[in-house]
């Protein structure tokens, strides 16, 4: 086994552009000597071309991991400069056609039969990729496709960057207590340190998740609600244009391989083949939760105009409005969940979770080199003690730090030679509330299922037993599959039997009450038809948009959006709401016309644990069942026959209804 860690220590920003220059030099080298060989083989062209592959990533992957966690100018210049060198890198091997019959000639010889699982499917994937990268297109064509392939690296970043601008140039200074009315202590204790740390009195709020969700699901000033919410839902307007450029480049790209759109070239490398599949199951799900969700609105709407006397329920008041609701019908908020999730018994009940389903063990890592202060690194061993991988987590909030949650994977399982494996390693990155004063970081309970998600991620990409880079872990799992085992792990954070792990007052360290539990566990499903059409909102929005965006009409985003919203919207959405401009997923990272993968994977999910609702959350049988199926497996086989071979059966979408405690027909649909 070989253990290799990222080296943030040895990154000097003004040296990124020449070393980056020099390595793709190098590489160049390195493959084109390999084409000189007469004949080709697995272990003569694939597994050094697997290790050129290897050490480009691992350079890259801890600069591009920084520019998301701790931004700055000169890294963010020394980035611009350098995704045109990889674009035209990359693009100029995808396109290279003595490489590709150099690969398709192993695909069809006699020893590809000899081949294990995973290298066959290693093979298949490289062939496909090439294809869908150009490489029998003219030359003038290919010279369209590297043009278009560098302008859209190019724009994500941009977009990306325009938004976290946005985020990081709001801040809202409050000097009138009275304001205040409704927020949360820890809240307002980190306002208060915020603008003592800004130089600055009163209390420094701004657009990071838990200041903004602060504001908007307890502050009891209406006005001071649609401040936040006005300015949240316009960031980064610059971003219209970027995303029309995007969605010309993707349209012209699919067009030059023979796609209509860019959905059809989307779904080439998903379990989903047809755009109408997608639109029917998406419409499928809309079609049987939305008159509950419109049940829930209402409800909402009549509550809010009984009891908080909003006339109107504006968009700024909806989660401060269901927040209330919920306090009222179940006797419960995320703040009196929060101080029995303090960070460490909630981390120590995570790896004892994956410890008890798995037979894995953790420890952490004092003198690991990190990014940040703030970040903890663990190495995950065996039940012989023996080191498999490395988790990085970095929690918090802060500036200059992307918004949202997501597992990264700098370092993959690959096999080295014959005896010697590398050993993965993954980031997880979340920005939740950090420790104030003495006090530990407590999380909500919403938190902790963030993190549990994450962690599923993490575990698909560290539990695999597959050695072949390209479907190591997560590689080469469809994009809409990738979700399965993050969401399945959920649940983790949801059981009773589980939930005593994770949970224990930080004060007292006593556990939660029973009656606080059944509380936290009957308002599980409150708005959760709502919470589905939000999510299918998104979705119809991507694909739609990704099938039938019109270059030629400026307004063409705005009119889908609008469109989707007509047939699927329950809460109404403001003219100024130009929410699009920061949705990220699609423009800054891998869902374009893929966020349909969420629900998607969540059939699967949902369905696979409905087994551990049979069998037991904790059931070493089943466990080790979908560890040998999702987890070990990686990306060699594909998703359905795993879920087959765990279930004994397709996945049903009945299974996501139930699970969202929606009702379900009486015919029971095949996912």
């Amino acid at each position: 086994m070989t253990i290799v860690l990222p080296s943030f220590r040895d990154i000097v920003i003004a040296d990124i552009e020449k070393n980056l220059d020099q390595l793709l030099q190098k590489n160049t080298q390195a493959i084109e000597a390999l084409l000189l060989q007469s004949a080709y083989t697995w272990d003569n062209l694939i597994a050094p071309l697997e290790t050129i592959d290897d050490t480009l990533a691992q350079f890259w992957s801890p600069i591009r991991h920084m520019d998301a966690v701790v931004n700055s100018e000169a890294l963010r210049k020394s980035i611009e400069a350098c995704l045109p060198k990889l674009s035209d890198y990359h693009t100029h091997w995808a396109h290279h056609e003595k490489l590709f019959h150099a690969v398709e000639s192993i695909k069809n010889s006699t020893a590809f039969s000899a081949l294990s699982v995973a290298q066959k499917k290693s093979i298949d994937n490289q062939l496909r990729d090439f294809k869908l990268s150009g490489v029998h297109l003219p030359l003038p064509q290919k010279k369209q496709f590297a043009e278009f392939s560098k302008q859209l690296s190019q724009l994500s970043h941009r977009f990306e960057e325009n938004v976290l601008d946005a985020t990081m140039a709001f801040q809202h200074i409050i000097t009138d207590e009275k304001l205040l009315s409704g927020i949360p202590e820890h809240a307002k204790s980190a306002a208060k340190l915020l603008a003592e740390q800004n130089k600055k009195e009163g209390w420094m709020f701004t657009l990071e998740a838990p200041s903004y969700l602060a504001i908007m699901t307890f502050s009891d000033s209406s006005a001071l609600r649609e401040i936040f919410y006005r300015a949240y839902v316009t960031r980064a307007p610059a971003n219209a244009a970027v995303m029309r450029d995007m969605l010309r480049l993707r349209f012209a790209l699919a067009k030059l391989l023979g796609f209509e759109n860019f959905a059809q070239y989307s779904l080439a490398t998903k379990m989903v083949k047809t755009t109408d599949e997608v639109m029917q199951f998406l419409n499928e799900l809309a079609d049987k939760a939305i008159a509950k969700a419109r049940d829930e609105f209402a409800a909402l709407c009549r509550f809010s105009k009984e009891t908080l006397a909003l006339e109107k329920l504006n968009a700024w008041d909806v989660t401060y409005a269901a927040e209330k609701f919920r306090e009222q019908r179940f006797h419960l908020s995320q703040e009196e969940l929060r101080p029995y999730f303090p960070q460490n018994k909630v981390m120590s009940g995570l790896f004892h979770i994956i410890s008890k389903l798995y037979g894995v063990t953790f420890e952490k890592v004092s003198d690991a080199d990190v990014w940040h202060r703030d970040v903890s690194c663990y190495r995950m061993l065996d039940s012989n003690h023996v080191v498999q991988a490395h988790w990085y987590f970095d929690l918090y909030a802060r500036p200059n730090k992307r918004a949202g949650a997501w597992m990264d994977d700098p370092i993959i399982r690959r096999r080295l030679d014959r005896n010697n494996i590398q050993l993965p390693v993954v980031f997880v990155t979340c920005n939740f509330n950090a420790p104030i004063g003495n006090e530990p970081a407590l999380f909500t309970h919403d938190d902790v299922v963030t993190l549990f998600h994450e962690s599923g991620h993490a575990l698909q990409q560290v539990l695999t037993h597959v050695d072949v880079a390209d479907v190591s872990g997560i590689q080469g799992v469809p994009w809409d599959a990738v979700e399965v085992a993050s969401q399945f792990f959920e649940n983790w954070a949801w059981e009773n039997e589980s939930i005593h792990h994770i949970a224990a007052h930080y004060q007292t360290n006593a556990a939660p009450p029973d009656a606080l539990l059944q509380r936290m566990q009957d308002a599980k499903y409150f708005q959760s038809a709502m919470h589905m059409m939000r999510q299918l909102e998104f979705a119809l929005f991507d694909f739609e948009l990704h099938m039938h965006y019109d270059d030629h009409n400026p307004d063409s985003v705005q009119m889908i959006l609008d469109n989707v919203r007509k047939k699927v919207s329950v809460v109404p959405v403001p003219d100024f709401n130009r929410f699009q401009n920061s949705f990220s997923h699609i423009f800054g990272g891998g869902y374009a016309a893929g966020y349909y993968s969420y629900k998607w994977a969540e059939v699967m999910a949902c369905d696979a644990f409905s087994l551990f609702h049979e069998k037991g959350i904790f059931d070493s049988a089943t466990a080790a069942l979908f560890k040998k199926t999702f987890l070990e497996s990686g990306g060699a086989v594909e998703p359905m026959d795993l879920f087959i071979a765990f279930r004994g059966r397709k996945p049903t979408v009945d299974a996501l209804l139930k699970h969202s405690n929606i009702p379900t027909n009486t015919t029971n649909p095949t996912h």
